[in-house]
Formats: C-alpha cells, structure tokens, sequence
C-alpha cells in the first residue's frame, strides 16, 4: 500500500505541466504546439525567448522531483524504495502528464531536483558526462543522451560506491541500480526524436 500511495503521490506532482501553464497565462503561447513541442525548459527559453520563464520552469520542474521525493519519504516511510518510487513517477507524470493529453517534458530537471534529495552521485555522474559529450559535438541533446545511457549503465559497475555516498541509501545493494536505470529509461523514452535525429545526421555525415 506504501508504494501505491508514492506512486500516486509522486505521479500527481510530477504531472504538474509547469511549462505549459506558465507560457499560456503569460503569452498566450501553448507550448505543445511551438517549437520542439516539449514541454521544458529549454523549449519554453526558445519559444518565449524569456531567461526568466525559462529559469522559472527549470526551478519549478526541479522542485517537482525533490518534493515528490521528500513527502513520500517524510511522510509514507523512510525507505530509500518508497522515495525513489515517489520520484519515478513524478518523472512519469512530468514526461507523460494527463493533463495535456500525456504529453509533457524530457524529465531532465524532475529527475535532478530529487537526486539532490536522494542521491547527488547520481546527478555529478550525469553532469560529468553531459559535460565531456557536450564539448564533443556541442550538441545539447547528444549530451543527453549520452549522459543518460551510460548514467544507466555506470550504477550497476559501481553501485556500492555510488550508494556510500548518498543521502538515502536501500536495504539491497541492487536496488540502486534498477531504480536509477528505470529513471534513465523514462528519460531516454522521450529522446527518440533527438535520437533519430543524430543517427540521420550522421548518416549524412558518412
């Protein structure tokens, strides 16, 4: 029953559609319809060509995942399970919300404001990567998905390390890495189209 009430927990704060509330009081602008269609924060920066919507929805969409995270701990049951269940789904209702018909945001920011809640190792592992892929092909979003498939792989080679040094550690070892690889799978879920667009591009390239 404790899972069920952080999975519902986590789904209904991570469903939220931050971006596509703000941009349609303050411009008049459905953000499902602009741009990439995604609704985040680097779609609404572009779209609105506002820093301060575009940090707004950042934040708030980060906040998201640290929230979902923090309830379902505090208040279900201090278990790292129940708070990564919590933040998963928050994930999943950011990526695929109700109320705009299942569409939603890459889950990018949801997924970093609860690993500063639950486990930072995760979120430096992630921002190293992105880092090092980035300044390969300046690229935002070969940065992403790069960073995220080997931040799906990494937790399982080092899961004890990466585990030691987090804020809510599990009772089994292996539930870290199952847990972060289901948050980078939601996540890669909603790469497919950047996806198929660096496999096109260098195809053309070749």
């Amino acid at each position: 029953m404790n899972y069920v009430s952080a999975l519902i927990i986590g789904y209904l704060i991570g469903s939220f559609p931050t971006a596509y509330i703000l941009l349609k009081k303050s411009k008049g602008i459905d953000i499902t319809k602009k741009g990439s269609g995604n609704v985040g924060a680097m779609n609404s920066f572009e779209v609105s060509k506002s820093k301060l919507i575009g940090m707004t929805v950042l934040i708030i969409d980060a906040l998201k995942g640290w929230l979902s995270a923090f309830v379902t701990y505090q208040y279900i049951e201090k278990e790292f399970t129940i708070s990564i269940v919590g933040l998963l789904f928050a994930i999943i209702g950011h990526c695929y919300s109700p109320w705009i018909k299942f569409k939603g945001g890459r889950g990018l920011a949801t997924a970093a404001g609860g690993a500063i809640f639950i486990s930072l190792p995760v979120l430096f592992l992630w921002l190293i990567l992105w880092l090092i892929f980035y300044s390969i092909k300046k690229d935002i979003h070969f940065g992403n998905v790069i960073a995220t498939f080997l931040s799906l792989i990494i937790p399982f080679l080092f899961s004890k390390e990466m585990i030691f040094l987090s804020s809510i550690q599990p009772k089994n070892q292996i539930e870290f890495p199952i847990f972060v690889s289901l948050i980078m799978i939601v996540i890669l879920s909603k790469h497919i189209e950047p996806i198929k667009s660096l496999l096109i591009n260098s195809r053309i390239r070749q």
